[in-house]
């Protein structure tokens, strides 16, 4: 099938590495039309390069354009040529965390308007045509207000275009996956991206196995993810299949990926939790 269209809204540059990356890779590769939406710059990230410490909010303030820069490299790590920020690269700043400062400027994504955020989405459903849409959850995966905000706004793009999109998904991490995760950086000597946590039900972004409907298993396409988390350089720190975020601390960068099915006909499923393999299972 060479007409297959994927869409995924990400709030932030990295987001779309982290989360989806392999997944990405892999029906670019295979040719589908994968087009990333970016909602905003991540103006409001940490540094990691100490040479670049300057482009921080609370400095220069650059750091979203820099940001763009690193985004470029890693769509094209990611085979990925259709990249759009939502409404125009700058139209919606990042929010930063939730109660911070940053949530109260007035261009902050968590302020947009939800509507008049959705129509730049239909715009872009509208002229690609993608049978499948990704997101976040309804809580943003771990409560980041732009994570939210994404999740609003595909929500309400995608009511508006159901004659286009045929499967609506959530990304979304199993408990099983998670705890795996943990035993595994901990027998390494290694600390989860958690701090000392010892189980996975301590972890709010993580979904019951029974949640999770679909397993993408792109594990071939686990050095593209990873060439793509060393493009973000200013936010991600890559050793091997171990990344740290601004904490400095490890986690496993895997190169299965999980999702929920929210709309659509689910697809025949494998394995023990009977789990789609395909996004575009079905169609």
């Amino acid at each position: 099938m060479t007409d297959r269209s994927l869409l995924l809204v990400h709030a932030h540059p990295d987001d779309e590495t982290i989360g989806t990356g392999a997944t990405m890779a892999k029906y670019a590769a295979e040719g589908a039309h994968v087009t990333l939406i970016t909602c905003t710059l991540g103006e409001e990230g940490e540094v990691l390069v100490p040479e670049l410490a300057m482009l921080a909010a609370d400095q220069a303030d650059q750091l979203g354009g820099w940001r763009i820069h690193e985004l470029d490299k890693a769509c094209a790590a990611l085979g990925v040529e259709d990249h759009r920020f939502l409404g125009g690269p700058g139209r919606y700043r990042d929010s930063g965390m939730m109660e911070t400062p940053a949530n109260d400027n007035p261009r902050c994504f968590w302020r947009a308007d939800v509507d008049e955020a959705a129509a730049y989405l239909v715009e872009v459903i509208k002229e690609v045509r993608p049978q499948v849409v990704v997101t976040y959850d309804d809580f943003g995966a771990y409560g980041h207000p732009d994570h939210i905000q994404a999740h609003r706004v595909a929500t309400r793009a995608v009511e508006q275009t159901l004659d286009i999109v045929q499967k609506f998904y959530w990304t979304g991490i199993p408990r099983s996956v998670l705890q795996a995760g943990i035993d595994a950086l901990k027998a390494a000597g290694e600390t989860s991206l958690f701090g000392e946590v010892e189980s996975a039900d301590d972890i709010p972004l993580a979904k019951p196995d029974d949640v999770i409907t679909t397993e993408v298993d792109a594990r071939d396409y686990l050095d593209a993810k990873l060439e793509a988390m060393r493009a973000h350089a200013t936010q991600i720190e890559v050793d091997g299949p171990f990344f740290a975020l601004s904490n400095h601390i490890g986690h496993k960068a895997f190169g299965r990926e999980h999702f929920i099915l929210m709309r659509g006909e689910r697809g025949p499923g494998e394995g023990d939790h009977n789990w789609e393999t395909d996004l575009f299972a079905g169609l």
